[in-house]
């Protein structure tokens, strides 16, 4: 088994899960501070229901992908190769959008949350369903960010699951370490390390992207005879331009360590311009916003203790 390919499932769960328990536990801690440890079923609620939909959102677009796949329709090939690039757009969008909008909002976040849930509970009877609907969101949120990350990488197995798992492990194990020991943990550092992984992980998404991209190109190209020219016959590349290098025989993708940037960082054997210049897009925009919003001061600090 390829053990590599859990490695970014598990970097991107293990991030988005501690945003996750943040929010649940100043929750909680909101909770038991103004006397409302009813309600506390309505947190979990949440949490159970969105991670419901999570993984049945995920579960659909994962059959879709199976069904375009196994599929006699003559474009079948072509509409699957779209489909997954359509998945990978999304994925990029939506973890380079939180991810920046998670480092600018740091800062305020116990105080926003905080209002949310006095908010809620001055609803009276509404009270159980507001604290429900804030969570639900909140988790769901994350839960669909990497439901869209496993199955854009689900081409590589189960093992992707595997990573997702033991990564949101280990953020339910930070998350009771911070609220319920009231063990001391540098957050703001922590989202930083994990915010330059994710930066990496998720451009490697932008090269993944663009070769389903080609792929689609090549396999309209060969259902039409009259449009066949257009890819060349070698069909190795259709709309990625000239290639920019082949290290294939020095650093093969297949194999270790190859193998492993490969599934992190979306490194490949093969690289083309359009790849090439796509990926260094990336990093000029989405990087360069996520290092300046880094600039401004975060305190991220964990609240009361948990009874």
């Amino acid at each position: 088994m390829n053990w590599s390919a859990a490695l970014p499932t598990f970097f991107i769960t293990l991030r988005e899960g501690v945003e996750a328990a943040l929010v649940v536990g100043i929750v909680f801690a909101c909770l038991q501070q103004a006397e409302q440890q009813k309600l506390h079923r309505w947190v979990y609620l949440g949490i159970f229901s969105a991670t419901i939909a999570s993984f049945v959102v995920g579960l659909l677009l994962n059959l879709s992908i199976q069904g375009l796949q196994t599929s006699d329709l003559l474009y079948a090939p072509v509409f699957k190769q779209l489909f997954e690039v359509g998945l990978g757009v999304i994925a990029i969008a939506m973890l380079s959008w939180m991810l920046i909008w998670m480092t600018k909002q740091a800062r305020f976040l116990k105080a926003e949350i905080e209002g949310s849930v006095k908010s809620a509970l001055g609803q009276d009877k509404q009270s159980a369903w507001a604290i429900f609907s804030l969570i639900f969101i909140a988790v769901f949120r994350e839960g669909l960010e990497t439901a869209l990350f496993i199955v854009a990488k689900f081409q590589e197995g189960w093992t992707p699951v595997l990573g997702a798992i033991a990564g949101l492990s280990v953020a339910v194990v930070i998350g009771m370490l911070l609220f319920k020991w009231s063990i001391r943990i540098n957050l703001s550092q922590f989202f930083q390390i994990m915010g330059v992984f994710l930066l990496l992980i998720v451009s490697g998404l932008v090269i993944s992207a663009l070769r389903h991209l080609d792929a689609a190109a090549i396999a309209w190209s060969q259902i039409n005879s009259s449009v066949a020219d257009i890819c060349g016959l070698s069909n190795t590349s259709c709309i990625l331009g000239p290639q920019v290098w082949d290290l294939s025989a020095i650093l093969p993708d297949r194999q270790f360590p190859g193998i492993l940037l490969k599934t992190i960082f979306g490194y490949t054997q093969k690289l083309y311009l359009l790849q090439a210049f796509g990926y260094l897009l990336f990093w000029a925009i989405v990087g360069s916003l996520y290092f300046r919003s880094l600039s401004q001061p975060q305190q991220l600090k964990p609240v009361t203790k948990l009874n």
